[in-house]
């Protein structure tokens, strides 16, 4: 049931999740209903019927992406797809039992590394700079002959920074490692190659770039294959890797949002960029001594994580919660008091980390909501500031 709590009128957390595009909705409506047919049922005109728009939602997400068709695998999600690809690989692992990631993480890949500690395996979390870019000279002591995998997302979820990830390739490579890159944070809002990447598995959800709740992707390069497994046991969908019935109505919704991406993102990230820097440049004038966390000009457009000293994330998110939607980082983290492991991996104090919040403007944000948005969070500061 709705909850009656009256929804604040601007949404700025779009890091969190996205809205469904109508266009997108409009794609999935038939297969709700008329179009109902099991995918895998083979043998009469509803299955076949949905079986292609299965294949045709596959062959979108790979263009998106540059891959080929048979390298796309469905899942439920990101959280699923860096599962499979993380612990897919370490089930063949042989004589390279280490795994190298970075200290900024989303915690599907974190504590999926975790549990591969506990499996006996040596794992290395590298530090990264006050600027929230990973630290190249560690991470090429860190590399040896026994490393197995080493995972870098792309895009990072709560400040946006985008790691220099051809480079990372290039040093993993070297030593023989598999390269995998949570893109979950990057889709939609900068071009996704990889081929130009040179990344053996790349993660997608289809809820960040106005797609479906409960669908994502594992991209897996055709000579990598061989070296996965499957987390689940059950039938031979998506070739064996991940067994069970697809969804067709959000596989058909994350292919239509794969195809508006490609064709809208060089237009939606300089929009967004623009009323992220809108937004930015409206609280530093009000606000001189606000933080802006990560990397100024290396991350993803639209994407803003700042703190206004003495002023708590929590409270602030809360003081605006009836006008603009924002959060204090990642959505999952949502009820843990604890600050950001992203800003404590930057270098700051937890009394500064405990300030950050995200603020994140979207494909369907207009001009009119980022000047009230910034004069909402920014009164809010102030206010919350004179109280400390």
């Amino acid at each position: 049931m709705p909850s009656t709590k009256a929804k604040p009128s601007i949404y700025l957390d779009y890091q969190a999740t996205t809205p469904l595009d109508p266009r997108v909705a409009d794609a999935m409506a038939p297969y709700w209903s008329v179009a109902f047919g099991n995918p895998h049922s083979t043998l009469h005109g509803f299955g076949w019927e949905a079986r292609e728009a299965v294949e045709r939602g596959r062959a979108q997400v790979a263009d998106f992406i540059g891959a080929d068709d048979g390298e796309i695998f469905f899942v439920s999600g990101a959280t699923e797809s860096c599962n499979l690809a993380i612990r897919g690989v370490a089930a063949t692992a042989g004589e390279r039992r280490h795994v190298v990631t970075a200290a900024t993480e989303h915690s599907a890949v974190l504590e999926t590394v975790k549990w591969l500690a506990c499996e006996g395996f040596e794992v290395d979390v590298l530090p990264v700079a006050n600027d929230g870019l990973l630290e190249l000279d560690a991470l090429r002591d860190a590399v040896t002959e026994r490393t197995l995998l080493v995972s870098v997302m792309l895009a990072n979820n709560e400040i946006g920074v985008i790691q220099p990830l051809a480079e990372v390739v290039a040093i993993a490579q070297t030593a023989g490692a598999v390269v995998h890159t949570d893109a979950t944070q990057a889709a939609g809002r900068m071009p996704i190659d990889v081929e130009e990447l040179g990344v053996d598995l790349l993660s997608l959800s289809g809820h960040k770039f106005y797609g479906p709740n409960g669908v994502g992707v594992l991209y897996v390069r055709d000579s990598v294959r061989p070296r996965l497994r499957p987390l689940l046991a059950g039938g031979s969908q998506e070739r064996g890797l991940r067994p069970g019935t697809i969804a067709t109505p959000l596989v058909v919704g994350l292919g239509a949002a794969s195809e508006l991406a490609g064709q809208e993102c060089e237009e939606d990230a300089q929009r967004l960029g623009g009323l992220a820097n809108q937004i930015l440049d409206a609280l530093r004038h009000e606000h001189a001594d606000m933080l802006l966390f990560g990397n100024p000009s290396r991350r993803v457009p639209g994407s803003l994580s700042i703190g206004f000293p003495g002023v708590l994330a929590e409270q602030l998110v809360s003081s605006v919660s009836h006008e603009v939607a924002i959060s204090t980082g990642a959505a999952c983290a949502t009820g843990s008091v604890a600050p950001s492991h992203v800003l404590n991996a930057l270098g700051y104090s937890h009394e500064v980390a405990a300030t950050g919040v995200r603020v994140s403007v979207g494909r369907f944000t207009t001009e009119e909501q980022a000047t009230f948005a910034a004069q909402a969070i920014g009164d809010a500061a102030r206010r919350l500031g004179g109280m400390a």
